[in-house]
């Protein structure tokens, strides 16, 4: 390999790790006007200017604000089929999901996650597509199994493991609004998940 060889991946791995601060920053901006003044009242300049980039930056980046909420949605996403992929060798498929959620969950700071979740339930749209976000991530999940498992008769199983480890995070979601964050989901998330195991026997795939 040719030094300029060397000097173009330098060069391409610098400009994606810049657009990759730059995105987090952006993110970060955005979310604390939010968080301080609505999403409504938060205008495209405000967040431009706070994250030190033009309007025309911006939407390189993002199409929308509620991309910006969105984004994390997707970098949460992305975190549980990690974990997924990750599980240890002894793990079954439900256990694998189960402990993807819990200590992806275990992450964020409930205070963090009482705003975010009043934010996101503000705007219809995010609403919205949030719904579809669940719809991705079970099929995600169902992805990460099958590497896992690949074996044709497990399928079915996994494609219900996948529903149901989406299916109580959905459920904790809405119990963690109501409750106004009075306990941490992922506590909701351990009942849930222990009330599901009294009725699934764990460990009949793998």
């Amino acid at each position: 390999m040719s030094d300029f060889d060397h000097e173009d991946r330098a060069s391409g791995g610098l400009r994606e790790l810049k657009k990759r601060e730059t995105k987090k920053r952006i993110t970060e901006r955005g979310i604390a006007l939010f968080l301080k003044q609505g999403i409504d009242q938060t205008t495209l300049d405000e967040i431009a200017a706070a994250a030190g980039i033009s309007r025309r930056t911006f939407f390189y980046y993002f199409k929308s604000k509620d991309e910006i909420l969105l984004s994390m949605l997707s970098g949460m996403g992305e975190m549980l089929t990690n974990a997924v992929r990750k599980a240890p060798d002894q793990s079954t498929p439900m256990i694998a999901a189960r402990d993807a959620v819990l200590s992806v969950c275990n992450t964020i700071p409930s205070s963090e996650m009482i705003e975010l979740d009043r934010l996101m339930r503000t705007s219809p749209s995010v609403q919205a597509r949030k719904q579809a976000f669940y719809v991705q991530q079970e099929a995600e999940i169902y992805e990460a199994l099958k590497e896992r498992w690949p074996e044709p008769d497990s399928s079915t199983v996994l494609r219900i493991v996948a529903m149901v480890s989406v299916g109580a995070l959905r459920v904790a979601g809405d119990i963690f609004h109501k409750e106004q964050g009075s306990r941490r989901l992922v506590g909701i998330l351990e009942e849930i998940f222990s009330s599901v195991d009294k009725q699934i026997r764990l460990g009949e795939v793998g």
